[in-house]
């Protein structure tokens, strides 16, 4: 059978619709989905493996490590093999991880089945962002993956709350037992997904010689620039994810069923911000975006500082600037991953997996901090989240010298 017919074009693909959008959209929630589950459960795991707040925040850090460096992997994998083989193999792993975590008699057993359970999650979300890629180009790829993030944003709105009611009917351990059941459920429907990349269009160099490439890659300022302006950000992203839970439940003595409604408040406003981004971004630009988004995470950053610090509006003093840190999310995830894309469409996975790896790699950093800093109050949080939307905004400045007026990529 010859390729033609094998594989779709980029527009019969482009066609499959709701059903693309659906699979690409879980494909990328798995990232939000493995944490944002147990985060109401955090404080109970704690107490049953008889582990400080600091250890248990290390499982973020540990589930970073494995999402950071397994994206490396898959992206020039998908590259030479195609994007739904290495999907699957991740998928496999996912669920692995997920049950050792369920069995996990310690903490320190629970963060390295972390780690292998995010190697396998990963690989859902690199390749989903390639597989954007192999179906969209220029603004268009940015409009898909605002509407993709739109609709996974769904996920974290209803982990913790889902999360929350698990916790309180069956226990801590049953939310990893969910996630098993999410993996293979998402494997299924993965058979149903056409491959995006045919062979002609694969990278047939020696695997050893791509990941050298990632060298190369990092050169390109532009590249560097919408790189560090998503890593800053989702630095700051999982500082908040690995501190509101403490600074929320224990702290301000909310209710951990009742977390989730707090934590699905950004959620609303990412989803409010990404529908905003994908009717303006062919009008206004995707970089003149991103250098908005990234203003509204300096500020944000700034303001919860001074109020984590100073205990001035109680819980709505956090609550508020953290609103309006995540809403960034909106104007800078998708407008970066697509700048950074542009340049290279027969690299797509590479890419994709080197502003991943970045992307994650800094939430490793922020969460750790989090953690190592934690002092019972939610300081530590708030001047970690403050740093990085500063160095967000600074690499959109400085890195990304584009034409503002259209957002168009070399």
């Amino acid at each position: 059978m010859s390729s033609a017919a094998s594989y779709p074009t980029n527009t019969e693909t482009a066609q499959h619709g709701w059903r693309v959008l659906a699979i690409l959209s879980a494909l990328m929630g798995f990232a939000s989905i493995s944490t944002d589950l147990y985060l109401p459960a955090m404080p109970a795991m704690g107490r049953a493996l008889g582990a400080d707040a600091g250890h248990v925040e290390l499982t973020v850090s540990g589930y970073l490590v494995g999402f950071s460096l397994g994206q490396l992997f898959w992206g020039p994998l998908s590259d030479r093999f195609g994007r739904r083989l290495p999907v699957a193999v991740g998928l496999v792993l996912f669920a692995i991880g997920s049950a050792g975590c369920a069995m996990a008699g310690s903490a320190w057993a629970l963060v390295g089945w972390r780690v292998l359970q995010a190697v396998g999650a990963c690989a859902g979300v690199v390749l989903a962002r390639a597989m954007v890629r192999d179906l969209y180009e220029g603004h268009r790829a940015a409009q898909m993956l605002s509407t993709l993030m739109t609709v996974m944003a769904v996920a974290p709105l209803l982990g913790p709350i889902v999360g929350g009611q698990i916790l309180a009917l069956a226990g801590w351990r049953a939310i990893f037992w969910t996630l098993v059941g999410v993996g293979m459920a998402t494997l299924a429907a993965l058979l149903t997904l056409p491959e995006t990349l045919p062979p002609e269009r694969r990278n047939h160099e020696p695997l050893g010689h791509a990941l050298l490439r990632y060298g190369t890659l990092i050169r390109h300022r532009r590249l560097l620039g919408y790189a560090g302006a998503g890593g800053f950000f989702y630095g700051g992203m999982f500082a908040y994810i690995a501190g509101t839970p403490f600074a929320y439940v224990t702290y301000h003595h909310v209710p951990p069923e009742l977390y989730g409604l707090l934590f699905g408040a950004g959620i609303v406003g990412i989803m409010a911000t990404n529908t905003f981004n994908a009717r303006l971004v062919r009008r206004l630009g995707s970089d003149r975006l991103l250098l908005c988004g990234t203003g509204l995470a300096a500020l944000s950053g700034l303001v919860l500082a001074v109020t984590a610090w100073t205990g001035w509006g109680g819980l709505w003093g956090l609550a508020v600037p953290l609103f309006l840190f995540a809403s960034a999310t909106g104007f800078i995830v998708a407008n970066s991953i697509a700048g950074a894309l542009s340049g290279f469409p027969e690299r797509a996975g590479a890419v994709s997996a080197l502003v991943g790896s970045v992307h994650y790699g800094s939430g490793i950093v922020s969460s750790a901090l989090v953690g190592a800093f934690a002092n019972g109050t939610p300081w530590p949080m708030g001047w970690v989240i403050a740093l990085t939307g500063i160095g967000s905004l600074l690499c959109a400045w400085l890195l990304v010298p584009a034409n503002r007026s259209t957002g168009r990529s070399p």
